[in-house]
């Protein structure tokens, strides 16, 4: 008798407790994070893109199980490179997947500015289809701009391919890098140096290093290009915005 007791009082004991099934909670279908950053200069392929003065910039990203994902990122421009606008918002979409540790993005970004070709000026927009893959902390990614190249008349084609690469230490500390070549430039969307050279290609690159402390991310790092360039305000005074820099960082993912 007694030990048919023990036994009933351990079956009541289990039945009492929730089962395993039940503690684990389904994946959500849909998630949403936003991120905000200041940065000392925006850098775009290399390029200062802010006269080599900080730049605010944040943005909202939607993402579902079924690996289609919408976004929205902006930042602040010099408005005297994109004829009177002084903000940059991207919006991009495309899908997701990974095949055994493959990952593939496929997708397409459109680059507006809003209050561009004010004053008769020629408006100033982009879009682009890319295609990227990544193994590990390595990643490649090859952009098509299919309108024309912000802007410039007939140079529909220009194309950017990009290496990224990162190493996470542990206790906070990582280290990334990327090398880009921007290519297919023509009609006019070939950049004119400082010293008067005609470019139809631009290759930038960049080392750093992030230090992680309660979810905000610190950054340094370095940035140049094979370029001596200058537009908007810069050229009023012949400033290269494309050479060598430090640019220093304080971001936040929510």
């Amino acid at each position: 008798m007694k030990t048919v007791q023990i036994a009933l009082s351990a079956l009541i004991a289990l039945t009492a407790l929730p089962s395993l099934a039940q503690t684990a909670a389904p994946a959500p279908d849909f998630t949403i994070t936003g991120n905000v950053g200041i940065f000392s200069d925006y850098r775009f392929r290399g390029i200062s893109q802010t006269n080599k003065r900080p730049a605010i910039q944040g943005g909202i990203d939607f993402a579902h199980s079924s690996g289609i994902y919408l976004g929205n990122w902006n930042s602040n421009v010099d408005s005297a490179m994109y004829n009177g606008a002084n903000i940059e918002m991207d919006f991009y979409g495309g899908w997701k997947t990974s095949v055994e540790g493959f990952g593939i993005d496929l997708g397409a970004i459109y680059y507006y500015y809003p209050g561009s070709g004010s004053g008769g000026t020629a408006k100033i927009d982009n879009t682009e289809l890319y295609i990227g893959g990544s193994w590990g902390p390595i990643g490649l990614k090859y952009s098509y701009a299919v309108s024309d190249f912000f802007g410039v008349p007939d140079s529909s084609g220009a194309y950017y391919l990009a290496l990224t690469g990162s190493h996470d230490f542990g206790n906070g500390f990582g280290i990334n890098g990327s090398i880009g070549y921007q290519g297919g430039l023509k009609n006019g969307a070939c950049v004119t140096e400082i010293d008067g050279q005609l470019s139809c290609s631009i290759t930038d690159y960049k080392l750093g290093g992030t230090y992680t402390i309660d979810g905000w991310v610190l950054g340094l790092a370095y940035v140049s290009t094979n370029r001596d360039l200058s537009f908007g305000t810069a050229a009023l005074s012949g400033r290269n915005i494309s050479n060598g820099t430090a640019l220093v960082s304080v971001t936040k993912s929510f």
